[in-house]
């Protein structure tokens, strides 16, 4: 194999890494388009992304051209699948949160492995959170969200105990939370590190 050759395979072997970016970052957007306009996300993006996620950490090019198994890539993998989507599994079974939400994620910690997936599901979260509270407020109007709120509290303190809402008052909160626009800014977030440049300032 000539040098030219040879630097030509190192450079594609280096690679690998950004275009498994470059297709998750896609993957988000076109999950994220669906999820606005839609309010769906589709089994035919989760599921070919789960694939590619798992693929991408169990196959790497090496120096000589060829294909190698990458079983620390591979473990990687399947722990960011079983790390992303257990918890996303949880919060599905415990809220109305929908299916799609769960195996996005975990198509994320499929692509980032477990400690970077973990990352970008915490902003994923929290962008989310903001994101949906920004909304409610926008919508329902923040002192109408006050008063009803402080209504509720003199209630819970009066009961001496919780007091559930009533179907009335839960209603107004039911609105559509767009989990993968969150997902792909915090997924950004991580791959750029602007989420451990975050973290030393909180």
């Amino acid at each position: 194999m000539t040098r030219r050759v040879k630097r030509a395979v190192v450079e594609n072997a280096s690679s690998m890494p950004e275009l498994s970016q470059i297709v998750l970052v896609s993957l988000l957007l076109v999950a994220s388009v669906t999820d606005v306009l839609k309010g769906r996300i589709f089994n035919w993006t989760t599921y070919p992304g789960l694939i590619a996620g798992v693929l991408f950490g169990a196959i790497r090019l090496s120096e000589a051209g060829r294909l190698e198994l990458d079983t620390t890539g591979l473990t990687e993998s399947l722990l960011g699948i079983v790390g992303c989507g257990g918890i996303m599994l949880t919060c599905f079974l415990l809220s109305d949160m929908g299916g799609g939400d769960v195996k996005l994620l975990a198509t994320v910690g499929a692509f980032l492995g477990l400690q970077h997936g973990l990352t970008a599901l915490l902003w994923t979260i929290v962008l989310g959170g903001v994101t949906g509270l920004a909304m409610l407020i926008w919508q329902i109007g923040a002192g109408r969200i006050l008063v009803g709120t402080a209504r509720h509290l003199a209630l819970v303190v009066r009961s001496r105990g919780w007091v559930p809402l009533e179907t009335a008052e839960r209603e107004p909160l039911k609105r559509s939370l767009f989990l993968a626009p969150s997902a792909l800014a915090g997924v950004l977030m991580t791959l750029t590190g602007a989420a451990e440049s975050l973290r030393e300032y909180i």
